[in-house]
């Protein structure tokens, strides 16, 4: 099976009625970066609040200023917005694409850590690089998580579509494939964002299961202009035609 690595967003909707689950991992090993979350959120230091959210006004923290054991739940595909997301469009997908992401996608999440499409999470805010208190996100999680994802992930295939600082929440130790999209010849930043979430989506819609079977899907606005074969990662190149 093939298992997509993938990055939050800072932006996410609101709400929820999802039921309470097991996360990817078990609750209990994120136990204390949580606890320390909730601490802050309640303790009601709009100074802190506002460092942790990355936001410049206390008002704007309001929608976040919940309590995560009582907060409405959510799937996590579904909870995250920006540009990834729209381009992604879960909720205009059917329903077995929706389970495909649901099952196959794990997200790097800056309170959760890596999570399931599936799993239930509430609406926080942590600015990317942040620490929680005194608790920093991606070394709490690799040095907890890094052996069990090792194992969930043994038996799949990897395609690996996060953002470059979500890699240090986990290095992957086997082969894997990553992607590299050029506008022009040049890197793209706000381009590759919306064709992670293009490519996410065409996964969806072909149910892959094999980087095999990606090789050979057609996606529109992308050509392989190069495949690059580091240590244990294949890097294809594309070029963004439109």
């Amino acid at each position: 099976m093939l298992k997509i690595l993938f990055s939050p967003s800072e932006g996410k909707i609101s709400g929820g009625n999802a039921e309470r689950k097991e996360l990817l991992g078990s609750n209990s090993a994120r136990e204390e970066i949580l606890d320390t979350y909730n601490a802050i959120v309640k303790n009601e230091n709009e100074k802190e609040i506002v460092e942790l959210f990355g936001l410049k006004k206390f008002d704007d923290c309001k929608p976040y200023l919940q309590d995560l054991s009582s907060a409405p739940l959510m799937c996590a595909i579904e909870r995250y917005s920006g540009v990834a997301y729209d381009y992604l469009d879960y909720p205009s997908l059917e329903k077995n694409a929706q389970e495909y992401l649901k099952k196959n996608t794990i997200i790097f999440s800056n309170l959760y850590g890596a999570i399931l499409g599936s799993d239930t999470i509430a609406n926080y805010k942590v600015k990317q690089g942040n620490s929680i208190g005194t608790i920093e996100p991606d070394k709490f999680y690799r040095d907890r998580f890094s052996y069990q994802l090792d194992l969930y992930l043994a038996k799949d295939e990897i395609l690996d579509l996060r953002a470059g600082y979500y890699d240090k929440f986990y290095k992957v130790n086997k082969n894997y494939t990553t992607l590299k999209f050029l506008k022009d010849g040049k890197s793209v930043s706000h381009w590759a964002k919306a064709y992670r979430g293009k490519v996410l989506r065409e996964l969806a819609l072909h149910s892959i299961n094999s980087i095999k079977e990606f090789m050979s899907l057609e996606i529109e606005g992308l050509s392989v202009a190069e495949i690059k074969v580091i240590k244990n990662k294949t890097e294809i190149v594309y070029n963004i035609s439109n």
